[in-house]
């Protein structure tokens, strides 16, 4: 499993360890990762994501997964949250025609 939020796309960043010497030597920055469980409110499930703690923060924000990633481009998001996302829209468009 990558180390890649499904719903921000944040992932492994690199760098530099600098001493007080200014040595060099590489170092990875992992972004902070939590297994949560996500509720939707249209579809009335849930779904279980690795997320950042900040996509975590942004989804609160927004009122809830369904707004978050409505609002979110498709090439940031992970195959299963844009399966998701595809299910919200289907749900919101039988909605609004019914």
């Amino acid at each position: 499993m990558s180390r890649v939020c499904e719903l921000s796309g944040k992932g492994v960043m690199s760098g530099n360890n600098v001493s007080h010497a200014k040595n060099r030597t590489r170092r990875r920055f992992l972004p902070n990762l939590c297994q949560v469980t996500l509720a939707s409110d249209l579809l009335g499930a849930t779904f279980r994501f690795r997320v950042s703690a900040k996509a975590l923060r942004s989804v609160e924000h927004r009122g809830g997964l369904d707004p978050y990633l409505l609002k979110a481009s498709d090439n940031e998001l992970s195959l299963s949250a844009r399966r998701v996302k595809r299910l919200i829209k289907k749900k919101k468009a039988a909605v609004a025609t019914s």
